[in-house]
C-alpha cells in the first residue's frame, strides 16, 4: 500500500514533559483509523503534534514525501493536513459562507460540497458563527477544513456533546469521506462509534501504542475493549 503518513520514533509533548514517548505509526493512503484510549494517554497531543503545536524531542513525521518537522503549523496545512480540533475554533463574527470561503484551496473540495455533505449548513449559510448551534459548529469546522483539501484530515471528538441525532449526521458525513478515499484519523471516546465507521485502530496508554489492528476485530472482542479502554460491561452492552 501507498504509506501517505510515517512516524517514526516520535517523542512530543510540552515544555520538557514527554506525552508521546517513542511512537513509530504508518498509515496508508485512503485509510481510516480510529485513535483510542482512556482519557490522557496522548491522543489528542499526537495530533496537536502532527500539526506543529508540540515540543518535539526525537523522531520524524513524514507526510508523503515532505518532513514535517520543520514546518509550521500553517505550512503542514498547507502541506496536505486538515485539522478539525476539540474546539472547533470557528469565526464567531463571520457567517457560514465567509468561514468556508476564507479557507478555500484548489480541489474537489468547494463550498457546494461541503453544503452538499451538510444540508444544514447551506440553509444556515447567511448565519454568523456565534448563531450556529454546537452540531452546527462542528459541520462548519469540518466543512472549514475539508476546503483546504488536504490529503489527510485529523478529527479530534468531533461527536463530543452533540445530540444523538446530530452524531448521527456527523458519522454519515465520516462514511461518505472514507467512501471518497480520503485518509482520516479519528479520535473519539464514544469507541464503539469511532470503531463502526473505522477500517483500523490504534489505541494508545501513556503516550505507546499497546494495540493495532483491524477497528471490526477489536469492535468483536469485548475483554480487550474493556481493558484497553477501560470501559464497564454495561458500556459494552449498550454499544451492541
Amino acid at each position: 500500500m501507498d504509506k501517505l503518513l510515517t512516524i517514526d520514533g516520535l517523542r512530543a509533548g510540552y515544555k520538557d514533559a514527554v506525552v508521546i514517548d517513542g511512537l513509530s505509526l504508518a498509515i496508508d493512503r485512503g485509510e481510516c483509523m480510529a485513535l483510542l484510549g482512556r482519557n490522557g494517554v496522548g491522543k489528542t497531543t499526537l495530533l496537536a503534534t502532527l500539526m506543529g503545536l508540540t515540543n518535539v524531542f526525537e523522531g520524524s513525521i513524514r507526510l508523503g514525501g515532505t518532513d514535517l518537522r520543520p514546518l509550521s503549523a500553517y505550512q503542514r496545512n498547507q502541506a496536505g493536513l486538515g485539522f478539525v480540533p476539540q474546539e472547533r475554533e470557528i469565526f464567531p463574527s463571520l457567517t457560514v459562507e465567509q468561514n468556508l470561503r476564507v479557507a478555500q484551496r484548489p480541489g474537489p473540495w468547494n463550498v457546494q460540497e461541503v453544503f452538499n455533505l451538510f444540508p444544514r449548513l447551506q440553509e444556515r449559510r447567511g448565519n454568523f458563527g456565534n448563531q450556529l448551534s454546537g452540531g452546527e459548529q462542528q459541520m462548519l469546522a469540518m466543512g472549514r477544513a475539508l476546503v483546504g483539501n488536504p490529503s489527510l484530515l485529523l478529527l479530534d471528538e468531533p461527536l463530543e456533546g452533540l445530540s444523538p441525532i446530530i452524531m448521527d449526521v456527523l458519522l454519515d458525513s465520516i462514511k461518505a469521506l472514507k467512501a471518497s478515499g480520503l485518509t482520516l484519523i479519528l479520535v473519539e471516546q464514544h469507541a464503539h462509534l469511532a470503531l463502526e465507521v473505522t477500517d483500523n485502530v490504534v489505541v494508545l496508554d501513556r503516550g505507546r501504542i499497546v494495540h493495532q489492528g483491524s477497528s471490526e476485530a477489536f469492535l468483536a472482542d469485548e475483554a480487550r475493549m474493556s481493558s484497553l479502554l477501560g470501559l464497564a460491561q454495561s458500556d459494552l452492552s449498550a454499544t451492541a
